[in-house]
């Protein structure tokens, strides 16, 4: 599992963008971590799947209701991701309203979540290799907080957390 100190590994993450621009078409579009998180500070938030119970009731709400906050707080950007593919994330995006404050990042084949070490298998339960429940703040691509949940818990991964954790002490 990835650890504080270290560099996300290099991956790419897919988002639907709904509105055409330079360097990006409508429809899903590739970004590099790595690239995409160069000289910003961005809370990357996992978790199990789009439309979930905790997901979509607690964990994204969150992080839309504190964007505000998180951005007062020197945080330049906050992605989901999420072991769905960019459709489904920019459904669920839609349905969540988290335009201009969340970026829904599919992560398909669950390449990202394996380098980081938090994939969990929940084929038990019909839904296959997915990630674990966590956060993180990256600080110029490098882990400065990681907290991963216990399995079924929702304590240390939500906005509220993350923000007292970027809060001076």
């Amino acid at each position: 599992m990835i650890k504080q100190g270290e560099t996300l590994p290099d991956a790419t993450l897919f988002e639907f963008i709904e509105d055409e621009r330079a360097g990006c078409t409508l429809g899903p579009n590739s970004f590099g971590v790595r690239e995409q998180t160069a000289g910003k500070r961005v809370v990357i938030f996992g978790l199990p799947g789009a439309f979930t119970p905790t997901c979509s009731a607690k964990h994204v709400p969150g992080y839309v209701e504190q964007f505000d906050a998180l951005r007062a707080a020197g945080v330049d950007e906050i992605w989901c991701v999420s072991v769905n593919d960019a459709f489904v994330m920019g459904a669920w995006g839609r349905d969540q309203r988290t335009s201009g404050k969340v970026r829904m990042m599919a992560d398909g084949s669950a390449a990202f979540t394996r380098a980081l070490g938090l994939e969990q298998d929940l084929s038990a339960r019909g839904m296959g290799i997915r990630s674990q429940r966590y956060a993180m703040v990256i600080d110029d691509g490098v882990v400065k907080t990681l907290n991963v949940e216990a399995p079924g818990k929702f304590e240390v991964s939500d906005a509220a957390s993350i923000l007292a954790a970027l809060s001076p002490a």
